[in-house]
Order: structure tokens, then sequence, then C-alpha cells
């Protein structure tokens, strides 16, 4: 039985917990506010299984996109180009596949390579000669922009192997046979998902409690992943309503858990942050600052390539336009998920939730017939408000 003093401290210490980390449970909630109000708004259109993987498919690359950019803007900096990137790798794609007659396979690790080398080139000036990031991707975004215009020589070139469009639009196999229209392999897969997420809240939770650091009131521990077990439930079950788990989003799953692990289990996951944090102290503390930052942009140049190659398979072909305003929506998916606009700070799973909401309100938005106009004004609006959450808590 708890003392009158424990009674007492308990609300406190739950008050003092939420404040502490709004940053990391404000754009959850606000995730879930969106999705509740575009589901009322839309008559229930949004929670449609067609529309669910539309969804996913339609914003796959601003997933994988962010979560290069999540580790750049950890470390300070930002990378303007990964938009004109990604649609001057689309290109390439169609050249050596379509042109060339290149397999899917071998074209898509060349323009993986091409990818990683652009980004070592931006890199190496940003880390190693200390320009600007924003001047060295600025001028990035012209020069892949002028490029990609080169290559196509200002026409559409498709359409790909069917094989290689399956990697955006395909779905897994189903093993098990569908009972009454359900994909039961993808809805299994979707359940075991989140009981290992579950499962896995509990051994950090049991982790953080051994090293006596703080963490949440048991209580909101408990709803949280009632909720999380609920809600991905709940979407696998809408996606194997539909046609299954896209090929696409095993492998967000995939990058989403290697980046989760590599960001809070390795040395130099924490290292990236520490540069972010203070790169001077950094330094003098042994981390090799300059190369961290160069590796970030590589790692940036690769995922951007995958995205591009994403959106050409999505898309059957690669067009002068495709990329354009893709670097807005990946970086102000990192912000709105809780990045900070200072480095240091920002984790997986925000960058993920930022993306999603600006999905979801994207989507939300067209289904009732609002302007791309307002559409803008909206998602920028949201965007400043994210920052300026940020800059409170700086100052607090």
């Amino acid at each position: 039985m708890s003392t009158p003093q424990e009674a007492i401290t308990a609300p406190k210490a739950a008050t003092g917990f939420w404040k502490d980390n709004l940053r990391d449970y404000g754009m959850l909630i606000s995730l879930v506010v969106i999705v509740i109000f575009f589901q009322v708004a839309t008559g229930g259109v949004l929670l449609k299984p067609l529309n669910i993987t539309n969804i996913v498919l339609q914003n796959s690359y601003i997933v994988i996109m962010a979560l290069g950019m999540l580790m750049v803007i950890v470390t300070g900096h930002i990378d303007l180009s990964v938009g004109s990137v990604a649609g001057f790798i689309g290109a390439v794609a169609a050249m050596l596949m379509v042109q060339y007659n290149f397999d899917f396979v071998t074209a898509s690790l060349l323009c993986l390579v091409l990818g990683g080398a652009i980004g070592a080139i931006q890199g190496y000036f940003v880390a190693y000669f200390k320009i600007p990031s924003f001047i060295v991707t600025l001028a990035g975004m012209l020069v892949f922009r002028g490029f990609m215009i080169a290559v196509l020589s200002g026409r559409s070139i498709g359409p790909f192997d069917p094989t290689f469009q399956k990697l955006s639009s395909g779905f897994i196999p189903e093993l098990i046979s569908s009972d009454g229209g359900l994909y039961l392999t993808s809805f299994i897969l979707g359940l075991l998902l989140a009981a290992l997420l579950v499962w896995q809240n509990f051994r950090s939770r049991a982790r953080r409690m051994l090293h006596d650091v703080e963490t949440e009131p048991m209580a909101f521990f408990i709803g949280k992943n009632i909720v999380v077990l609920a809600a991905i439930g709940y979407v696998a079950y809408l996606i194997a309503s539909h046609r299954g788990l896209p090929n696409v989003l095993i492998i967000m799953g995939v990058l989403i858990v290697a980046y989760g692990f590599f960001t809070n289990r390795t040395i130099i996951g924490r290292q990236i942050y520490a540069v972010g944090g203070n790169a001077r102290a950094a330094e003098l503390s042994g981390i090799k600052t300059t190369r961290l930052v160069f590796w970030t942009f590589v790692n940036m140049g690769v995922l951007a390539a995958l995205g591009g190659l994403v959106v050409a398979a999505r898309l059957n072909s690669a067009t002068p336009k495709a990329g354009t305003g893709f670097e807005l929506d990946v970086i102000a998916a990192c912000f709105i998920g809780g990045a900070s606009a200072y480095g240091g700070v920002g984790k997986v799973t925000g960058a993920v939730i930022g993306a999603f909401l600006m999905g979801v309100m994207n989507n939300g938005m067209s289904i009732l017939g609002i302007g791309i106009d307002y559409q803008q004004v909206i998602k920028g609006l949201v965007l400043l408000g994210a920052v300026c959450v940020d800059v409170y808590n700086q100052r607090r």
C-alpha cells in the first residue's frame, strides 16, 4: 500500500516526465489527432484498406530519405540536394535499364554506388573544406537537377522491367491461403511486428531501471504499449484486407529497425549525436568528427539513390520533374518528428512519425479537395510550429 507521500509524489513524477519528454510524445499524439480528424472529415475514407496502402506507397521515399536526413541534421548540417539526387538517380536507372538493357539488379547496385559517390563528394566539401552544408548542397541541388535534365534530354524514359516495378508497387507473396479476403501472411507478420515492438519496449524499460535511468510511469508505459499493439494490429488488418504487405513497406521496416539499432545501440551512433551536441567537445574527447560528418553525407547519398529508385519504379518511368520538392518534405518530416534545428537531437521513430504525419495530411487534404496552394500553406505552418516548439524546448 502506498504512503500519502508516495501518492503525492506519483502525479508530480508523471507531470515532470511529460514535461521532459514533450518532444518525444508530442508528435505521436499529433499524428493520432490528425488521423482521427481526417477520418471523421473524410467520412471514413482515410482508413479504408486501399487508402492506407496508398499512403504507405506514396510516402515510402520520404521515410527512406528521412532516415538519412536525420543523421545529417543530428550532426548539425542540412542536405538540400536529396530531391535532385533522387531524380538524377532515377534518370540514370532508366538509361541503364531501358536504353542499355542492364538487368535491374546490376543497374540498382550501380545507382546506389553512384548515390554514395555523390554523397561523398558533397560530404568532402562540407567535412574537410568546412564549406557550410547549406551552400554545398544548394549547389548540388542545381547541379544534379541539371544533370538529370541532360540525361533525359527533357523527355520521360520508360517503362521498366515488371520485376523492377515490384520494388515499389509489388506485394509480398502469401504463404498462407487467404481467408475471406484477408491476406493472412501479411496480417500475421503485422501482429508479430507489434508483439516484437512491445517486447523490445519492456526489455528497454528493464535495462533502464537496472541502471537507475529515468523511466516512464508504469501506468503510462502499459497504456502506451497497449495503444501500440492495437494500432499496429489494426493497420496490419487494414493492409491485409487489400492486397497484403507492399514490398517497399518491408524495405522501410528493415531500414527503420537497422537505423534504430544503429543510433541507440552502437558507439558510432552515439558519437554522431555527440558531434551535433558539441562538435568541439566531441573532437577533444577523441571522436573523429570530420570523418563522421563525411560518412553521414555518404549515407544520405545512398538513401537518396534508393528513394529515387523507389519513385522511378512507382512511376514506371523517369521524368524531368521527378524529385521536385522532395527535399522539403524530407527535411520537414525530420523537424516535425522532433529533430532539433541546432543538431544533436532527433530519433528514428520521430522522423518516421513526421513522415507519416505529412503523408496523412497530404492524403487527407487531397480527399477533401483542398487545393495544392492551401496545402502548401498548411504544411508550411505545421513546419514552423514544429520548429517553434523546438526553440521553446531549447530555451527552457
